[in-house]
């Protein structure tokens, strides 16, 4: 049987990212790792198996598209304006002393002035997934200190767009490549202006054009009623303007994505564009993790132990340290000082976009992009127990003014509801119980369905449904019923389990949409377990039959379904 290279390193890649996340995950570390380590293990350097590498970096690159467009999907200047007298200078120092330091130890190792920029840039940036997991985690996302880091974050991603745009040109001037003399005999500074100037056009463009047309695209779909077409436009949408941005304006696929998502972001559909979206950018971000170990070379760690120490020292205590006085300056908490060190003390995927650029423009010799993704793994296994060292460190008290996580949240009333997930059924569900005067909880791990919570009245807590400390804040014991309003019945079944577990006496309610879902929650534990069709259908019965009976049975069915409403 014969197959070619793209099924190879699908199944490869795919299935060696399963084993190595999945152990990752065992071991209570970044599943970023595992990937990156199951692209190792199918790499040229190990042996074995060993993938296509030009087919994986164009697998890598629509992983790249489809990151960088998850993260303008997100990016929300909101957020970042109310933490912007800390957030912005304090990422900016911070990235110039972890950039100055990244030269100073390219220049001890003989490198060029542009390829120690280069590695300098790479190791000054943390890696959002990474950062955002490990928030959840400690539920810190609602929290000041959350908000400061997240902002933060916002502010060294486009500082790496600005960076993604400027190397080419720079890279170009330094090879005699590419227009190196720039125009009207101006050298670098020309071509840097020209570059700049196409952005400028491409920017334009985007907020003039792009502003009205791929929401309005986006509307029509909307109401067309396709699931599958509304998903295809969005994904049509990341690619087509990632491409057009390259092939038109000469900026990088990577730009012209966090543009799209960006503007996307803007649209009353970006949370539904972002959900229906998410599984298949999730799954070219593993190829393009898998693509970034298959570059690396493991006998970095014993050919050049002691740059390998250096790099690593620049990610875990240059940074960090320069982090922690920043914030302190800025008059912070000790506690959220650490926090934001901690925060800052890894690098991830931008680290990646910049190593194998400057590799593939011949920029930074390739030991530099192994010291970098060696760095990388190393600093993302390390990260989770600097935030557990802070933890024991830092008392419990010292937290600033606004600080919302779940153990500050007032004692739950006895026979009350807890809404798992406040979506648009957690939403309506939620509506209900407030017109009837119920006192609800509300768990949540996202931020602005949390707010919404909080504007319509209820108590919430910041966090995963499925940890046992958030379910015994929502004082499982005394409530009344528990709402699983989430649509994942994977999620779901375990919020379930935990909760059966907590209060064997609960009446657990839980959404489905099969047959074999329904199954699975009630194994786990639900009381009752709605199927969406089943509702839908019922609904639309009650609804014919009190429009074709007599006027006393039709007020009567009406009567019916209001209570049923109620409930």
């Amino acid at each position: 049987m014969h197959y070619g290279p793209l099924i190879a390193i699908l199944v490869a890649g795919f299935g060696a990212a399963f084993l190595f996340g999945a152990l990752a995950h065992r071991l209570r570390a970044s599943p970023l790792v595992g990937y990156v380590l199951a692209g190792v293990a199918v790499g040229p350097f190990t042996p074995g198996f060993v993938a296509d590498q030009g087919l994986a970096n164009e697998l890598a690159e629509i992983g790249v598209i489809l990151l960088m467009f998850g993260v303008g999907l997100h990016f929300s200047l909101k957020d970042l304006l109310s933490v912007r007298k800390v957030a912005v200078p304090g990422a900016v120092v911070q990235i110039a002393v972890a950039t100055l330091l990244g030269v100073g130890l390219a220049t001890l190792l003989g490198w060029s002035l542009v390829s120690g920029l280069i590695f300098g840039l790479a190791l000054s940036v943390a890696s959002t997934v990474v950062l955002l997991r490990a928030l959840q985690e400690q539920r810190l996302v609602e929290t000041e200190r959350g908000r400061i880091a997240v902002g933060w974050l916002i502010v060294e991603d486009l500082a790496m767009v600005l960076a993604l745009v400027v190397i080419p040109a720079v890279a170009g001037a330094v090879n005699g490549t590419g227009g190196g003399d720039g125009p009207f005999g101006l050298g670098l500074t020309g071509t840097l202006l020209v570059t700049l100037a196409k952005v400028s056009a491409f920017v334009a463009f985007m907020l003039i054009v792009g502003r009205r047309v791929i929401p309005w695209v986006l509307h029509w779909v909307a109401h067309t009623g396709s699931r599958e077409l509304f998903r295809l436009s969005v994904l049509a949408i990341a690619l087509t303007v990632a491409f057009g941005a390259s092939a038109l304006f000469g900026v990088s696929f990577a730009l012209g994505a966090f543009f799209a998502g960006m503007i996307l972001n803007e649209s009353p559909l970006s949370h539904r564009a972002a959900a229906e979206t998410l599984p298949l950018r999730d799954a070219f971000a593993v190829l393009f993790f898998v693509s970034v170990g298959m570059l690396f070379n493991p006998a970095i760690v014993v050919e050049a132990p002691l740059e390998l120490a250096a790099t690593l020292a620049i990610i875990l205590i240059g940074k960090s340290v320069a982090a922690f006085f920043i914030v302190r300056a800025f008059g912070r908490s000790t506690g959220t000082a650490l926090t934001i060190s901690a925060s800052l003390a890894q690098i991830g995927e931008f680290s990646f976009i910049l190593a194998g650029l400057g590799v593939s423009l011949n920029v930074l010799p390739p030991v530099g992009r192994d010291l970098i993704l060696a760095g990388a793994i190393l600093s993302i296994l390390v990260n989770p127990l600097l935030f557990a060292l802070i933890a024991r460190i830092v008392p419990a008290e010292a937290e600033e003014p606004g600080d919302q996580r779940a153990e500050a949240v007032p004692a739950a009333p006895e026979r009350h509801v807890v809404v798992v997930g406040y979506g648009c059924v957690g939403a309506m569900v939620g509506a209900g119980l407030r017109e009837a005067g119920v006192p609800f909880v509300v768990i949540e791990d996202r931020t602005e369905p949390a707010q919404a919570a909080r504007e319509d009245g209820a108590e919430v807590l910041m966090g995963n449904a499925a940890d046992p400390e958030i379910l015994k804040a929502a004082e499982l014991s005394t409530a009344k019923h528990l709402i699983v309003a989430i649509p994942e019945a994977f999620e779901a079944g375990q919020v379930v389990e935990q909760a059966r577990a907590a209060n064997p006496q609960l009446e657990i309610l839980a959404r489905a949409h099969s047959d074999a879902e329904v199954e699975h929650l009630t194994k786990c534990g639900a009381t009752h377990t709605i199927l969406g069709e089943r509702a839908i259908a019922r609904a639309m019965l009650n609804l014919v039959s009190a429009g074709l009976a007599p006027a006393g049975r039709t007020a009567r069915a009406r009567g019916a379904m209001v209570v049923r409403r109620a409930v």
